[in-house]
């Protein structure tokens, strides 16, 4: 069984909204890959809190994994896009995640049948959601693995938040742009290339997974390092949720035991394919058909 914890929330776009938020994308995205999967998330005691909890419910998600908050607002985010659908956030702080009750979390993490822990860095921005990650994290079930999605969102991160997480972490997946950040953020100096080592040894990781956009993408573990081309262009709506979908199969992956090249090559596919949609999560089930046991 997979766990992720993280944020819910609704993404506002100028002329439509959706539901998001990275860990819940993760989470919707394992779970149509055929993949058992818990999230674990808070929500107001509002109607855009009634909303989510109807949809998880009739998504085949545990009800009583998503906590409600009777006094903050459901999580809400406005996104705007620029010409090429790259979205600029503002994410509304002070919200029902924010202050995840750690006790119930703790113990989800403590089940023998968790393979992996999904996490991100939004949820940690609060003492309160920094604490009960972390305090799940420590207290997870031996040989549960940890993936860190680093996903930098601005002034909702810190040094310190960052450090704890890669510390915990076994597999970490981040964009180029934000190795740039924890670059100078830890002093590490270097090529890119030889910041991710730097990384990976000094954390004890056992993969990184490094997208550049229109570059692609790249794979780093104890065996070696691999590059994947970019996906050929796809008629993009938005680019949100792209990541979160990249992670997502780079996930299954790991747990289906797939190669590096594989890895890459259908994480960056998919994510393509993310980019055709509005918003981060396809309204329609057939989207993910085929997907699970695509070929190399």
């Amino acid at each position: 069984m997979n766990l992720v914890i993280g944020e819910i929330l609704f993404d506002i776009f100028p002329s439509y909204r959706r539901l998001g938020g990275a860990a819940f994308n993760v989470a919707f995205h394992l779970k149509h890959l055929g993949l058992p999967v818990r999230f674990i998330s808070r929500v107001g005691n509002d109607p855009e809190g009634d909303e989510i909890r109807r949809f998880v419910a009739g998504k085949g998600f545990r009800l009583d994994d998503m906590q409600i908050d009777f006094g903050h607002p459901t999580g809400k985010v406005q996104v705007a896009l620029d010409d090429k659908g790259v979205p600029q956030f503002d994410i509304i702080a002070d919200v029902a995640y924010d202050y995840l009750e750690p006790d119930p979390v703790v113990a989800s993490a403590q089940s023998d049948s968790v393979e992996m822990v999904y996490f991100g860095t939004l949820i940690q921005r609060s003492e309160v959601g920094y604490r009960a990650v972390q305090q799940l994290l420590k207290g997870r079930a031996p040989g549960a693995q940890c993936f860190y999605d680093v996903n930098l969102r601005p002034k909702c991160f810190n040094r310190q938040i960052v450090q704890a997480s890669l510390q915990q972490a076994d597999h970490v997946k981040l964009s180029e742009q934000e190795l740039a950040v924890l670059q100078e953020l830890f002093g590490w100096v270097g090529t890119p290339t030889e910041v991710v080592h730097q990384m990976m040894e000094i954390n004890e990781l056992n993969t990184v997974s490094l997208t550049k956009g229109e570059a692609g993408s790249e794979q780093f573990t104890a065996g070696g390092h691999f590059m994947a081309p970019p996906t050929p262009s796809v008629n993009i709506v938005d680019t949100v949720g792209a990541g979160d979908g990249y992670a997502a199969v780079v996930i299954a992956g790991l747990l289906q035991g797939w190669s590096p090249e594989r890895i890459l090559q259908v994480a960056g596919k998919f994510a393509a394919r993310i980019c055709g949609i509005e918003g981060a999560i396809p309204t329609d089930a057939s989207f993910y058909a085929g997907w699970a046991t695509i070929e190399e």
